[in-house]
């Protein structure tokens, strides 16, 4: 198990480095590069613009080295001590513990497997004797290299659109697109555009009643997500904040209005040359631009199995996403608040006097912080540039902050009880050093606290995670996340496959992790009987 452990670690380092070196896509392996490139201080500024994702490199190498090393010291094989295998057979026997492992490893599987199986990029493309991998690269295909003309050809092709045109030509030219062709998010159906009439007090109705809400004007109402500029209603009249976008969907306008005036000295502009010509560019009326949820529907066209969401994101393909963000989370925050937690408890509980005490009187403190005003206030603080690249190691790093305490406290207790036993006097006495005390006698004999708490701690992240989703200050709307699924589903009641989807996912989840939890703690226990049968 621990070789094949290894041997993961260092075959994904390997095919991260290669992706990076080859410019090729595996987001899975590559996600340390991706961190780099979004957070400035982990990469470095070279000549040219260009930018050296050190963080990347950093964390590829610590990997691969970790692999190696677990490969090379397991080589000739590694037993259980007899309490640790009859414990494990004693795991395997309850049976629904067993097997809801057995599904999660399953479902970590499926979500590592990316744009294979989920995406809006073509895995393969054959046009006129050419091959193409467009899902694999990271230089962007324009229409022209599939024979796309206008607009379509400078700009990327919708590969569901191109694999339909290749079909009705007939021409042997053919896509090969995911099992799920959409994407996550970014990945929209066709939107709804409606007629605003706005009178010249600049009132603005829609069928003859006063509008409140979002007003847009687009570039081309072919494709109105490309949105010129955005106002908010409230009872016919601009309120709120407004916003503007250049042609290549990049935010350059701002202001704010209230009842129908824009606020003196509110406006900012980042585009080229004067604000006026942008304003004054007439590029649509003004309309109401929507993605009313879809019911689940199948047949030729397009196929959504769970519906779409009110942003006109295929539910399914939303919901793979959200499962990547919490495994991926869970593979970053439970090693870490682990070993915060176990190395500082047994500190405390090993030497205690001082030590013991300040780090006591830290964690008083910390627990008495209200975890929500943290986030909350993290939330306004940091730069909304930050939040887009690093929200999920952001949101990690906080929970991080409060979740170390309760670890500590056991492991602790733990090491005050093993520390006055025999075998640690003894090993004293042949002349054992502190870490090999701690960390080859101490530690291994309180593994059943570190095992049974690993389950309840992954369902405690993924809880957190939901939560902060749905109140509003979790990830960015870039990332998929059950919480903001399940905040969409209650506030369109009459699309109920929004909220029944996100709920039955996430209890579906809970439960595989709480049944594998039971039974654990149930094999770790030391009592001779069992409520299992």
């Amino acid at each position: 198990m621990l070789r094949l452990l290894g041997r993961l670690f260092w075959m994904g380092a390997l095919l991260g480095a290669l992706g990076e070196i080859l410019a090729l896509e595996f987001p899975t392996v590559r996600f340390p590069f991706t961190l780099s490139r979004g957070v400035g201080f982990l990469g470095m500024d070279l000549e040219g613009g260009e930018i050296f994702p050190w963080f990347g490199w950093l964390t590829t190498i610590f990997f691969l080295l970790l692999g190696i090393f677990s490969e090379v010291s397991f080589a000739r094989g590694f037993t259980f001590t007899p309490i640790t295998m009859r414990r494990i057979d004693r795991f395997k026997s309850i049976k629904r513990g067993y097997y809801s492992l057995m599904l999660i490893i399953i479902l970590a599987a499926v979500a590592s497997l990316d744009h294979l199986l989920v995406g809006h990029e073509a895995l393969l493309v054959k046009r006129e004797g050419e091959w193409h991998w467009p899902a694999f690269s990271r230089q962007v295909e324009k229409g022209e290299v599939f024979g796309l003309e206008g607009d379509e050809g400078q700009s990327p092709p919708d590969y569901r659109e191109l694999r339909r045109r290749f079909s009705d030509a007939g021409e042997g030219d053919w896509v090969l697109m995911p099992l799920l062709p959409y994407a996550p998010t970014g990945d929209t159906v066709t939107a709804v555009s409606t007629k605003i009439e706005v009178s010249t007090d600049g009132l603005a109705t829609v069928r003859g009643e006063t509008f409140s809400g979002l007003a847009s004007r687009v570039y081309d109402l072919a494709n109105p997500e490309r949105m010129h500029l955005r106002f908010r209603f409230r009872d016919g009249l601009k309120d709120g904040p407004a916003d503007g976008w250049d042609d290549q969907r990049n935010r350059i306008y701002g202001a704010l209005y209230e009842k129908g005036e824009l606020v003196p000295g509110s406006e900012s502009w980042n585009g080229t040359g004067e604000l006026s010509p942008f304003l004054a560019l007439e590029s649509s009326d003004l309309r109401e631009v929507h993605f009313p949820p879809s019911p689940p529907t199948m047949g030729e066209g397009q196929t959504h199995l769970l519906g779409t969401s009110s942003k006109g994101y295929d539910v399914l393909a939303y919901l793979f996403g959200g499962l990547q963000v919490n495994f991926k989370a869970a593979l970053v925050y439970i090693p870490l608040v682990y070993a915060l937690g176990i190395s500082i408890g047994l500190l405390m509980g090993f030497f205690g006097g001082a030590f013991d005490l300040i780090v006591q009187r830290l964690i008083e403190i910390l627990s008495n912080i209200p975890f929500l005003f943290v986030v909350m206030i993290a939330s306004t603080a940091i730069p909304e540039g930050l939040k887009e690249t690093a929200g999920l190691w952001i949101i990690i790093g906080i929970l991080l902050l409060f979740g170390w305490m309760g670890m500590t406290y056991l492991m602790r207790t733990a090491a005050l009880k093993e520390k006055a036993r025999d075998y640690i006097a003894a090993s004293r006495v042949i002349g054992a050093s502190t870490p090999r005390i701690l960390f080859r006698h101490l530690l291994p004999n309180s593994v059943a606290i570190i095992v049974t708490l690993v389950p309840f701690s992954i369902s405690s992240l993924v809880l957190a995670l939901t939560s902060l989703d749905y109140l509003g200050f979790g990830l960015p709307a870039k990332y998929a996340t059950w919480g903001q699924l399940l905040r969409d589903g209650l506030e369109n009641l009459s699309a109920p496959w929004l909220v029944t989807s996100a709920f039955f996912v996430l209890v579906g989840l809970l439960i595989l992790i709480t049944f594998v939890g039971e039974a654990v703690r149930e094999a770790f226990d030391p009592k001779k009987f069992s409520y299992y049968r």
